[in-house]
C-alpha cells in the first residue's frame, strides 16, 4: 500500500498510475505527479500550518478564500465551485456514551475539507479522530481510483454518510428507550427529563451537519470535474444522494419523536399531579370529619352527652360512620 506517513503524520498521500497504487509518495513532487495525465494523486493534510497550505494552494492554483475556509476554526457544511477545482466541507460524526455515565451520550464532530482537482483530491482535517484509514480501505475495496477523483470523493463522502446513519441509529435507540420509560413509575425514571433534553440537543447539532449534505452531494454530483470521463459514477452518486435523503428524513422524524416524548412526559406529570391532588383532597375531606366532630364536642358549653361515656360513644360512632361513608364514595369515584 503506497502510503507515506511523515513525522506526526501531518502530511500523507497516495499516487496511482493507470489505476495502480505506486510504492512511494513525495509531497514535494505533487506538481510533477500531475504532469502525467494517467496519474491520480491524493494528499491529506492534518492540522496544517498556514504556510504549508498556502504553498500547496499556489502550486495547484487553489482559491485563496477556499484555503482560508479550510483552516478556519468554525465553518458550515457547504460546497463551492471554482474555475479550477471544487471545494467542500463536511463533518463526520460519532455518538459515544460517557465512561462515567453510560446513559449520557456525547456527539463528536470531525471536520473534513477537500479540494477536488481534475487529477487530485486534497483533504484537510483539523481534528485527529476521524478514521481516514477507513476511507483508504473503501478505496482499496472498490478500486474506484481507476475512475478519477470523483471516485475518491464518493468513497470519502460514503464513509461520512455511513457515520451519519450510525449516529441517527444511536439516537433512534435512545429515544425508543425513553419511550419505554414514559409509563414507568416516576421512581424508575428520575433522569428522564435530563436525558430528553440531552438527546434533543444532540439531535439539533446533528441536523446542522446532516441537512446541508443534500446541497453538497447535489452540487458535486451535477458539477463533477470528471463527469464526462467517468459516467459510470453517476449511479453511485445517485445512490449516495438517496442515502443522504434517508438520513435527513430520519432526523426529521426523530425530531418529531423527541418532541412527542417531551410533551408526553409533561402531560403525564400533570396527570400524576392531578391524581395526587385528587387523593390528597379526598383524604383531607375524610380527616375533616373527625376534626369537625371532636371540635364540636370540645366546646366549653353544656350539650347532650357532655362529660358522659355515652357521648364519647356517639361521637366516636359518628366519626367512624361518616369517614367510612366518605371513603366508600370517594373510592367508587376513583378519588382515592
Amino acid at each position: 500500500m503506497s502510503t507515506a506517513e511523515p513525522t506526526e503524520t501531518r502530511i500523507r498521500g497516495r499516487v496511482w498510475r493507470g489505476g495502480e497504487a505506486q510504492p512511494d509518495f513525495d509531497f514535494e513532487a505533487v506538481s510533477d505527479y500531475l504532469r502525467d495525465e494517467d496519474t491520480l494523486v491524493w494528499v491529506d493534510l492534518f492540522d496544517p500550518d498556514h504556510e504549508t497550505l498556502k504553498d500547496l494552494a499556489d502550486e495547484l492554483g487553489l482559491n485563496i478564500w477556499a484555503v482560508e475556509d479550510a483552516v478556519a476554526p468554525a465553518e458550515r457544511v457547504k460546497a463551492r465551485l471554482d474555475a479550477t477545482h471544487t471545494f467542500f466541507t463536511v463533518y463526520a460524526v460519532d455518538i459515544v456514551a460517557e465512561p462515567d455515565d453510560p446513559t449520557r451520550m456525547v456527539l463528536t464532530k470531525h471536520r473534513i475539507s477537500a479540494f477536488v482537482l481534475p487529477q487530485a483530491l486534497v483533504t484537510v482535517r483539523l481534528q485527529p479522530h476521524f478514521e481516514i484509514e477507513q476511507v483508504l480501505r473503501r478505496w482499496d475495496d472498490l478500486g474506484g481510483q481507476r475512475h478519477g477523483p470523483g471516485a475518491l470523493v464518493h468513497g470519502l463522502l460514503d464513509v461520512v454518510v455511513d457515520g451519519h446513519f450510525a449516529a441517527v441509529q444511536v439516537l433512534d435507540d435512545g429515544i425508543e428507550s425513553l419511550e419505554d420509560l414514559l409509563f414507568d413509575p416516576p421512581t424508575k425514571m428520575p433522569h428522564l427529563q435530563r436525558r430528553t433534553y440531552q438527546l434533543r440537543k444532540i439531535l439539533v447539532d446533528l441536523r446542522r451537519v446532516v441537512l446541508p449534505m443534500r446541497e453538497v452531494i447535489n452540487t458535486i454530483q451535477h458539477h463533477r470535474i470528471d463527469q464526462h470521463r467517468a459516467p459510470e459514477l453517476d449511479p453511485l452518486y445517485a445512490d449516495l444522494y438517496d442515502h443522504v435523503l434517508r438520513v435527513t428524513e430520519w432526523t426529521e422524524s426523530l425530531r418529531d419523536m423527541v418532541t412527542t416524548v417531551f410533551e408526553t412526559n409533561l402531560s403525564l406529570q400533570d396527570a400524576r399531579l392531578n391524581a395526587v391532588m385528587k387523593k390528597l383532597t379526598g383524604w383531607a375531606a375524610i380527616i375533616a370529619v373527625p376534626t369537625a366532630i371532636t371540635g364540636f364536642y370540645g366546646q366549653n358549653v353544656p350539650y347532650p352527652g357532655s362529660e358522659t361515656f355515652g357521648g364519647f360513644l356517639v361521637s366516636t360512632g359518628a366519626i367512624v360512620v361518616m369517614s367510612v361513608i366518605l371513603f366508600v364514595m370517594f373510592k367508587r369515584r376513583d378519588w382515592l
